[in-house]
This record gives C-alpha cells, structure tokens and sequence, in this order.
C-alpha cells in the first residue's frame, strides 16, 4: 500500500471544470488490466529466495523474529516516515509553508496515468488557468526528488505550479519506481518512457509534442541530467533544456571539497543519507556510470540547461563542475549559486530568504531566451 496514500491525489486547485481542459478522458484511470506500477507496495523479503534454498530454514526462523526480514526493507522504514515530516505535529503554526495552492492559485491539475513497461505510472498535469483550451503549450517533464527512495509528485506541488504559471507550460510531476526495491536503472527507464510519450502524445495532455523540456529537484535532478545521455541511444530528440535544482550529477560525491566539508555534519542533505540512497540505487552499478553520474558522460550536444544549487549544499562543487563541463562543450548554462543556501532552498514558499524566488526567475528568464532562439 502507498506510503501517505494523499500524496497520489492531485493537491487542490481552483480548478476550471475538467470539461474544459484539454486531457484525453481515458488517461484519468488506469486501464483496465493494467497496474500503477509507482506505488509502493510492501516486499516480503523472502520472496526472492528459492524455496528449496538449503539456507531457507534459517531465513525462516530470522522472518519469525524480525519483520522487515531485509536491512534494506528495515532502514528504508524511517526514511519513508521521517520524509518533509508528514507523520509530525508542527508545534508553531507559523512555520508551516503555505500549499501550492495557496502560494500558486490558478492552476489546474489532474491525475493521468501514462505508460512505462510494465504498466502505467501516475502523474500530476498543471496548467496554467486562463489558457484556451485549444492552446499546446509546451511541456515540461517534471521528476521529484526525494534520495531516489522516497518522495512522490505531491510533494513538489509548489514547484511544479510555479514552473507552470512562470512560464505559460504545461507541467507533467511523474512518479516513478522507488529504490531499494527497484534500483538502476528501472526509476530511469520509467522517466524515459514518460518523455518518449510525451514526444508523440503529449497532444493528449494539451501539449505540444514538439517542445518538451525536462527537470527535477535534488535526485529528480539527476534523472533530468541522464536524460539527455539515454535518450541518444534511443533514437529520441533531446530534451529542449534541462533544469535542475539541487543539482546531482556525481556519485563520487567524497572527491569534492564541498561534500568533505558540509557532508558530516549536513542537516538537509549528510553522508550518512548518501551511502544509504547510493547503496539502494546502485546496489550493482559502477557509480561512474555516466546515466548514474552524468558529469562522466559525453556532454557534446547537450541542451541549454539551467542549475540553482546553494553553497551550503554538500554536493555544490560537483554541480558547479557540471556546468563548467557544459560550458566547455558550448552548451548554453546557467548556473545559479547562492550563497548561504542549503539544499532544497528552492522547495518552500513564504521562506524570507529571497533566493528560491531568484531561482524560479532566472529559470523563467533562461526558458525566455532559449523557447525564442
């Protein structure tokens, strides 16, 4: 069963009756025979070994005493629990964020259900209000992050709205197959099959298949950055830009000054969660891989992307690199540092601080530039 079972409905909005936006009906539910494959289901950890395993007597006795029977089932427990604080009481009331709605009103959304292998992956859909319903607009492909192994499209309704009203575009917030349970590169494959969708059907969604950006925030970025790299060897178009927030591009995250520095002690983002989402992602891969770190890929050809990760993010100085690397290859960036700024400073609305409004303007700004080049 689903973690927080609210966060795969569509947050609210002051919505335009859904006759007059432009989704194809039969998206709104899951066909008939087919399984949302993004939602998390509890794994029976013995489940994998052969019955006749001449070991299974004494991982039957470990199952009688201890549920979850896997480390891995076990300590993905309190990260699902403890994620943005859902399961908390907020003791001063002033602290609490407005909603996405709140904050970004006049936006629609609806849930759809697309294709990846194996089944259908839910999404959120935003669209601006006061867009003629015959309008395309172009498309943003949307991945939260969330360490690879927690989070879900609800929890980015903030950002996804602003992206939508900032820039006149459709927003598709994707979920996908969470990791431990599914490593590299399934979670990949499925915003890779939710991009080859939108390049011939995103018509069904009101869109226009003819220009579809990609982007994500802490590991959703990563999907974002690997994108471009698998999408080549698939015969696809690349991405019309990349944004990226939080950027995450190297698993090697100990080669960089940053990360030596803030990891350890690091509140929002520490090297105690990095070995654990890198363990539970690339449980098998080499962590150079460049669809796993993209900084070690060809970047000849890359889109014009845009990056906004703050100076007090551990993993700032790979994500500086990664838009040096860029540059030298001629690809048009952006790269937005702030100072003093932690990771996920972009995530809340009402925060004081001004720079996450910055980000959101400078990304504006870049769509501008390049959607008119």
């Amino acid at each position: 069963m689903p973690i927080n079972p609210a966060a795969r409905s569509a947050p609210g909005a002051d919505a335009a009756p859904a006759a007059s936006r432009p989704i194809d009906p039969a998206l709104l539910t899951i066909p008939d025979g087919a399984v949302d494959v993004t939602v998390v289901r509890e794994i029976d950890g013995l489940s994998y070994i052969d019955p006749d395993d001449p070991a299974m007597p004494s991982y039957r006795v470990i199952a009688n005493n201890r549920q979850p029977v896997a480390l891995r089932d076990m300590m993905i427990l309190p990260v699902r629990t403890g994620y943005i604080g859902q399961d908390r009481l907020k003791p001063d009331p002033a602290l609490v964020p407005p909603t996405g709605a709140e904050a970004v009103p006049d936006v629609d959304v609806d849930t759809v259900y697309l294709p990846v292998r194996d089944g259908v992956a839910s999404a959120l859909v935003y669209r601006p209000q006061g867009v003629a319903p015959g309008d395309m607009l172009g498309v943003i492909l949307y991945v939260h992050g969330g360490g690879f192994t927690v989070g879900s499209a609800a929890d980015t309704d903030y950002i996804t709205r602003r992206l939508a009203k900032d820039n006149g575009v459709i927003v598709v917030s994707a979920n996908y197959r969470l990791a431990p349970e599914y490593p590299f590169p399934t979670p990949l494959d499925d915003v890779a099959d939710l991009y080859a969708w939108l390049r011939t059907d995103a018509g069904r969604i009101g869109g226009d298949p003819g220009w579809v950006a990609v982007a994500g925030d802490s590991a959703g970025s990563n999907f974002a950055a690997a994108l471009p790299l698998l999408v080549r060897t698939r015969g696809l178009p690349a991405p019309d830009a990349v944004l990226m927030y939080g950027a995450f591009v190297d698993f090697v995250q100990e080669r960089w000054p940053s990360f030596q520095a803030q990891a350890p002690r690091g509140i929002v983002y520490d090297s105690a969660f990095f070995g654990f989402i890198r363990g539970a992602y690339l449980p098998t891969t080499d962590w150079t891989d460049p669809l796993a770190s993209p900084i070690y890929g060809d970047l000849a050809g890359y889109p014009p992307t845009f990056l906004a990760t703050g100076t007090h993010d551990p993993i700032v100085d790979s994500a500086k690199a990664f838009a040096e690397a860029l540059a030298a290859e001629g690809v048009p960036v952006d790269g937005y540092f702030p100072e003093g700024m932690p990771h996920g400073f972009y995530f809340f609305p009402g925060v004081q601080s001004p720079e996450g409004d910055v980000a959101f303007e400078r990304t504006a700004a870049f769509l501008a530039r390049h959607r008119a080049a």
